[in-house]
């Protein structure tokens, strides 16, 4: 993958991503955009090809002080959590669409699952107990064995 920009290589991603990903009238497709400025959130029924629900920090409502940040991103996942439940969708698919499941991206799922997207993978998600952390001893360190000369 020598001499590829970035968008390159996140389209490759995102096109293998979508052949897996497929969003249908009941369970429509949570498609994310990232650009530097702003987070844009999609409901897509990939059977019809319409979005159903839309919501970005270029709204005039949820644009505060900046589109780029974690804070505009949870706020663009908890509206498009409720124009869902408002028409009726509870369960969605999502797509990542190229990027990590990493700040942002994982920023507008949480708020989106938090404000009642998906309940089964939030309760899934904190009923899941922390993974027990042993209690860290020192070691011993090993005597080093004499090399014959």
């Amino acid at each position: 993958m020598a001499n590829t920009s970035r968008a390159e290589v996140r389209t490759a991603i995102h096109s293998r991503i979508r052949r897996k990903v497929r969003g249908n009238t009941g369970r429509p497709r949570l498609a994310i955009y990232r650009s530097l400025n702003h987070i844009y959130a999609q409901l897509i029924d990939d059977l019809n090809g319409q979005t159903l629900v839309s919501a970005s920090t270029t709204e005039k409502d949820l644009r505060g002080d900046g589109g780029g940040n974690l804070d505009a991103a949870r706020r663009v996942g908890q509206v498009i959590a409720e124009r869902a439940l408002a028409k009726g969708i509870e369960q969605v698919v999502f797509d990542r669409g190229g990027y990590l499941y990493h700040g942002r991206i994982k920023a507008l799922t949480d708020a989106a699952r938090a404000a009642g997207l998906n309940k089964n993978e939030a309760v899934a998600a904190a009923e899941e107990p922390p993974p027990a952390v042993a209690a860290e001893q020192p070691k011993e360190k090993k005597a080093k064995k004499k090399s014959k000369e």
